[in-house]
Formats: structure tokens, sequence, C-alpha cells
């Protein structure tokens, strides 16, 4: 036999099996893996995951799960047609198998060729305040005769640097983020001041558009249950100081690798005998249940008057303002018809409100929805 011979006729129909079996687990893994693309704002099957996790939206997550799981067995079970076929060179079993992979492609992009295409897409991030008040700007715009779509789960820094580069139009951050994270500043302002000095920054730099204040601020603090504080003596982070070593902390994602978590180290010589990080909700529940002693939440959580938490003073000023802002991408600074539908919005929003809003949406009941809670958010406000 001639080499050609020899792979084609041997070499190759003995390691098709194995082969196949490769690009078949590979295509499970990618499926799987490709749930994750929503933090970087890729629509995909995570969507419902990661917004079900957020709002505990139970239908949400196992619709998600459960339909990455039958995508993935589809795909598995066509391909082993494609091998069957190669193994008993049968071209109708291959045609069939790549037909099946054709008609799954188009079936799974035909939703986004078919959407129809939106003039403003409003960022959000990972947690449930974010969903809410993006489909409250997104609600908005449509009432006042613009097009939006949210997209949503996005990192704090992969939003902005979306804004940026005009990913999407509008977002609402937070003064204290933007002071550490994006400008990397250490020092602590006065509220206004500090307000001040982004918006100019953020204009001179980026080119952003700091478009004003909801009214409310949702900073991070550190929270522990009110029975559990009042036992130890403990009021504020420099009475947690002494007692932390014995103590366990849990933060969201992205918390201890945030340039606040070093700063309270730095500023009260914090040392945790454990740190854990979880999904911002579960938080709560984790620290009201005794499996974590402290936690590092948001002033504006609803979860926090509901398990009976308290917020632990920050005497030596450690975390910066966290006002609650709306930005505009560069392309969107003199966009007239955008500000005046958002220009309702502006200091209309106080804690207590947002609080509640924050509730609604974590009841986990399945029937308050993001959207839902927009809608009663915008009820409450828009009579003031």
């Amino acid at each position: 036999m001639t080499q050609r011979q020899s792979l084609t006729m041997v070499e190759l129909p003995l390691a098709l099996p194995v082969i196949m079996a490769g690009i078949r687990t590979a295509a499970v893994w990618v499926i799987g893996t490709a749930t994750l693309s929503t933090p970087i704002g890729q629509t995909s099957l995570g969507n419902y995951i990661f917004a079900g996790l957020q709002t505990q939206n139970w239908v949400f997550v196992l619709f998600g799960c459960a339909a990455a799981a039958l995508l993935a067995l589809a795909v598995d079970q066509l391909l082993a047609v494609i091998e069957g076929g190669v193994k008993l060179n049968s071209r109708t079993r291959i045609i069939a198998g790549c037909l099946g992979l054709i008609a799954l492609i188009a079936a799974t992009l035909m939703p986004a060729m078919a959407r129809a295409r939106t003039n403003y897409i409003v960022g959000a991030k990972t947690f449930t305040e974010q969903y809410i008040l993006s489909s409250l700007i997104a609600q908005r715009l449509q009432a006042a005769g613009l097009s939006a779509t949210p997209r949503e789960g996005l990192g704090s820094n992969v939003i902005f640097e979306a804004l940026v580069s005009g990913d999407i139009d509008v977002y609402v951050d937070y003064s204290g983020t933007l002071w550490a994270n994006q400008l990397k500043r250490t020092d602590i302002r006065p509220r206004q001041e500090l307000l001040s000095n982004l918006s100019v920054t953020l204009r001179d730099k980026y080119g952003i558009s700091l478009l004003g204040e909801l009214g409310f601020e949702n900073a991070y603090a550190l929270v522990m249950p009110r029975k559990r504080a009042d036992e130890l003596g403990i009021r504020t982070i420099a009475d947690l100081a002494p007692r932390a070593s014995s103590l366990s902390i849990a933060g969201d994602y992205e918390f201890f690798s945030r340039p606040e978590w070093a700063a309270l180290r730095q500023s009260y010589n914090l040392s945790f005998r454990q740190q854990r990080q979880m999904q911002p909700d579960f938080m709560y529940a984790a620290v009201a249940s005794g499996e974590v002693d402290v936690i590092a939440g948001y002033t504006s959580d609803g979860l926090i008057a509901k398990y009976d938490l308290v917020v632990l003073g920050d005497p030596k000023a450690a975390i910066p303002p966290y006002d609650a802002v709306v930005l505009l991408a560069p392309k969107r600074t003199s966009d007239t018809k955008l500000r005046e539908a958002l220009q309702p919005l502006l200091g209309r929003i106080d804690i207590a409100t947002m609080r509640e809003a924050n509730l609604r949406a974590s009841s986990g009941d399945g029937t308050s929805s993001p959207d839902a809670v927009a809608r009663w958010l915008w009820g409450k406000i828009g009579k003031r």
C-alpha cells in the first residue's frame, strides 16, 4: 500500500472514533462554556441563568440550564450521526447530520437576526438593582418614542469600556466605583467636590457625559446581623477590626480585588479568618443564617431590612461616596432626545424607594421581574 492508501484506508478509519469523540466532547464543552459570555455583554442562554440567580427567579435559571443541556445533547447526537455515516460509508447519514447541524445553527441565530435593530443599548452590571435601573431607562426611552434594549450582566470594567467604545449608549454607575476603579484615585473628597471632579475628568479624558444623579447612594458597606453585632458590641468597622481574625467575611465576585477592599484593610488593619465569594443576593441569607459572620453588602439593598442586618459605620471614611449617576457614551453627549427622555429620573429616586424596589425584585416568587419592578418604580416616582 502507498502512504496515502495506508492513511485513508487504515489509519484514519482506526483513528476516526477517537477523533469524533474529541470533537463531540469539545462541542459539548464549548456550548456549556458559552453561557459564561453574559458578563462580557454577549447574548446567550447564560442571560437567563445569571438574571435568574440575581433575582432569585428559579424558572429562569432552570430554563437556561435545561436549554443549554438540550442544545449540547442535540449537537452531540448530530455529530454521532455524522460519525456513523463515515464509519458505514453512508452519504445519507453524513448529509442528514450536516443538514441537522445547519438547521440547529440557523434556529439559534434566527431570533437575533430577526430582532428589530434598536437605536439605544442600555447597559447593566451583574446585580438586581442594575437590572431594575436598566429596565427603567429602557422603558423611559420607549415611552419617549425611542427604541431601546438592555445589555445586562456586565462587569464594572467591561461596562465602562463598552460605554467608551460606544458598544452601549447609557448606563447607571456609582461615583465611588468610577473614582476608585476607573480614575484610580485613592483620596476621599466631599460628595459634591468628588462629583464635580468626576464629571470634568470623565468628559475631558473619555468624552463621557455625566448626565446627573438619580438621588440615592449605593455604597459598599460591611454588614452584620443586628443580634450578633449587639452581642459583640460592634457598631463600626473600627470595633470589628480587633475581632476580625476570628470571623469570616463574604463579598461579591469582584469586591476583594477592588480598591475599596484594599482601602478598608489599610485603614482598619482588617484580617479575617476566611474570605468567601458569593452571588450578591445569596450573601444576605448566608450572613443571616450564620454561615458567614460579615458581608460586604450594599447600602441600598432591601435585604438588609428583610434579614434585620446592621450596616457598620465607617469612621475613617475609607469608602468614598457612591451616588448613582447616569452616564452617556461619547457619541450620545449631544443627543437631545436621549437627555430629555432621562431628565425626569434625575434626583427622583431616594434610598428608601430604591431599597423597596430591590426587595421586590429579590422576592423569589417569580412575579416581580426587573421589568415589572421598573414599572412600579416609575409609577411611584413619576407622581412626585
